[in-house]
């Protein structure tokens, strides 16, 4: 009984059950192709999932190559054009991010005589420097945390993802990146808790992140009409959910970057239900219609109930439904955003959480439909499918037992 315990409590649990709901789709795609360097593809994407595992990715190089990883990934797929979009999308975006943030953090060696992050801290404080420089040099350094974090306005690239790429590696490209930012943010701001002016700077800038990431996001969010892009737009959220637990004011602006046990935990249990509940939510919405007018229900929902109930499940819980484990990371940071004392960010934060909430319970009402006397529609949602929404249903469930 006491291994058991342990198993179902385990940090690994979770993304093992995404990886073998990944494993499902992809043997779909392999009896639909017969090219078995499709099978091979799962040995790449499971250093993707130990990202997820550890949610603590800190080393200058490691949002580099987790973005360089994840390009080549999609452009593999010469036969696909969403597949080569995302990649393009993400060499110019990311790209582009990481280039000013090393400007950044170049002027900032400079400035400072230093490159030891710590060091430049301790300098600035003495005031050797003028203030328009680390000012200028700091937000530049940050940038590309913010961007592979994906919050708005940058919001359209987790979107575009999980939208245009197949559901076995879309979300695993989504939260390796997200971690990349939240560690690349960690190891730039490490220790600026002792250069007061550029914790304070830190402080309004997380704020103003958090508040654009949120209402920008609701409002998309309330627009978006494909299921895949509203997962897409939830995914952001939770980039967003991370900075708020970073404005905790025992902790003090530099929480997110001192190894604050908190903020730690949360991120691993944050990361470890964010992959499989993007598996299980993104599975699903491919088997549901555009939005509009309500109709039929679709064949997902016609033909299997229970099938789709359990992507669901994974769709409502990445809303932060009530009764869903999805819900206690949301509360986790309300109970931030509070005691932070920001009304914008406690604003923000409750016009995100209601928006995803009243998107979800409005994709349920889309995918279920109205009722029918008209035949069921042909079986064709493949069985691969139908599992792979269970297993990342179960890996939500076990995320919430850690």
């Amino acid at each position: 009984m006491s291994t058991l315990i342990a198993v179902l409590q385990s940090p690994f649990l979770p993304p093992a059950l995404a990886m073998a709901a990944a494993g499902m789709l992809v043997v779909r795609e392999f009896r639909d192709r017969r090219d078995v360097f499709e099978l091979l593809v799962l040995f790449v994407v499971a250093p993707l999932a130990a990202i997820a595992t550890l949610a603590d990715v800190t080393h200058p190089a490691a949002g580099v190559l987790i973005t360089g990883l994840t390009i080549a990934l999609l452009s593999r797929h010469d036969d696909s054009a969403l597949h080569s979009e995302c990649a393009l999308k993400l060499l110019w975006v990311l790209g582009a991010a990481l280039a000013l943030s090393w400007i950044g953090e170049m002027l900032l060696s400079l400035s400072t005589g230093t490159a030891v992050i710590s060091e430049q801290w301790a300098v600035l404080q003495l005031g050797l420097d003028p203030s328009f420089v680390w000012a200028t040099a700091l937000p530049l350094s940050l940038l590309c945390g913010f961007v592979l974090l994906g919050g708005a306005p940058f919001h359209f690239w987790p979107s575009d993802v999980l939208h245009g790429v197949r559901p076995w590696l879309a979300p695993f490209v989504v939260v390796a990146l997200q971690v990349a930012g939240a560690g690349w943010l960690s190891r730039r701001l490490a220790g600026i808790s002792s250069f007061v002016p550029g914790a304070e700077l830190l402080s309004q800038l997380i704020a103003i992140a958090i508040v654009i990431a949120f209402g920008v996001g609701a409002v998309t969010l309330l627009a978006q009409r494909r299921a895949e892009r509203r997962v897409g737009t939830l995914a952001t959220f939770h980039g967003a959910l991370l900075l708020v637990v970073a404005v905790y004011p025992e902790s003090g602006p530099g929480a997110l970057v001192t190894g604050d046990l908190p903020l730690r935990e949360f991120a691993r249990h944050w990361a470890g239900h964010l992959l499989p509940a993007l598996v299980g939510a993104v599975t699903m919405a491919g088997f549901v219609p555009i939005a509009g007018p309500i109709g039929r229900g679709s064949v997902l929902f016609r033909r299997h109930p229970l099938s789709a109930l359990a992507g669901l499940y994974a769709f409502f819980s990445l809303a932060g439904f009530p009764g869903t484990p999805g819900a206690a990371l949301w509360l986790e940071a309300a109970r931030h955003a509070v005691q932070s004392g920001r009304v914008l960010v406690i604003v923000a934060l409750g016009a995100g959480w209601l928006a995803a909430i009243g998107v979800a319970a409005r994709e349920a009402r889309e995918a279920f439909g109205v009722a029918s006397e008209r035949p069921l529609p042909p079986r064709i949602v493949p069985r691969s499918a139908r599992g792979a929404m269970w297993v990342a249903a179960l890996g939500v469930i076990a995320s919430a037992l850690r």
